[in-house]
C-alpha cells in the first residue's frame, strides 16, 4: 500500500476497537523520569501517553504516525487528560520529523513492517537517538521470502505479516546501521499466514555513544 491508501485506512480504523500491535515494546522500554521517548507508529496514542507520565514532567513523549486520523484521536485523548508532555506528529517513518540526537528511547509495535524502505526507518531511528540511546521494538518477521501476491494485498499488508522480512534480514539491517547490544526480549513460535509462517518478536538494541575523540 502507498502512503496515502495507509493514511485512508488506518484513519477508518481510529474510531474503532480495533487492535492494532502485535507487542509490548513501550513495557520493556522501562522508561525513566526525564527521558525523551518517541513511539514510532504510534495509533491512538495510548502507548505515548502512558510513557508521558512515566517520564515525567521533564521528560517528554512523541508519537508519530502517518494517519491523521489516528493523530487526530490521539490529540483529543491527550487534551482530555490533560497531558502536557507529549506531542503527536504525522510524519513518514522513513523522515521522521525530529531533529538528531533528540530520543534517549524509540519504541514501536508492529509498525516497522509496513514500510516498503526498512533499511531508511531503522537509519531515521539511528539518527533520532541520542548517543547511547535505545530502541525496543516489536515486529514480525517471515520464515520465507512474503510471496508477491501478498507484498500489496491492502489486507494482508494491514494485518501486519504481508510486509515481515527474514529474521536474518532484520538483524543484517540492525547491524548494518550501526546499532550495538543487539538482543531479542520475547519471540514466538512460527504460526501460518498466506503460503508462509511468520513469527512475533521484541528486539532492543543501542545506538553507540561517541568515542572520547569525537568532538
Amino acid at each position: 500500500m502507498n502512503t496515502q491508501e495507509i493514511n485512508k485506512r488506518y484513519s477508518e480504523l481510529a474510531e474503532t476497537s480495533c487492535c492494532l500491535s502485535c507487542g509490548g515494546a513501550s513495557n520493556h522500554a522501562k522508561p525513566q523520569t526525564g527521558e525523551v521517548c518517541v513511539d514510532l507508529g504510534s495509533g491512538r496514542g495510548n502507548d505515548v501517553l502512558r510513557i508521558a507520565e512515566q517520564v515525567g514532567e521533564t521528560g517528554f513523549s512523541y508519537g508519530i504516525d502517518i494517519s491523521e486520523g489516528m493523530i487526530e484521536k490521539a490529540n483529543r485523548t491527550k487534551d482530555k487528560l490533560g497531558i502536557t508532555n507529549a506531542s503527536f506528529i504525522r510524519s513518514e517513518l522513513e523522515k521522521i520529523d525530529l531533529r538528531t540526537d533528540i530520543a534517549d528511547i524509540v519504541t514501536s509495535n508492529c509498525t516497522i513492517n509496513h514500510a516498503t524502505n526498512k533499511k531508511a526507518v531503522w537509519d531515521e531511528i539511528f539518527r533520532i537517538l541520542k548517543p547511547g540511546g535505545r530502541f525496543v521494538v516489536s515486529d514480525i518477521y517471515s520464515s520465507k521470502p512474503v510471496p508477491e501476491e501478498f507484498k500489496n494485498d491492502p489486507i494482508a499488508v494491514s494485518e501486519c505479516w504481508a510486509g515481515a522480512v527474514t529474521k536474518q534480514e532484520y538483524l543484517e539491517t540492525l547491524i548494518e546501521v550501526g546499532f550495538t547490544q543487539i538482543g531479542i526480549l520475547e519471540e514466538s513460535s512460527p504460526y501460518s499466514k498466506g503460503k508462509i509462517e511468520v513469527s512475533s518478536i521484541t528486539i532492543k538494541g543501542k545506538k553507540p555513544e561517541k568515542c572520547s575523540c569525537c568532538n
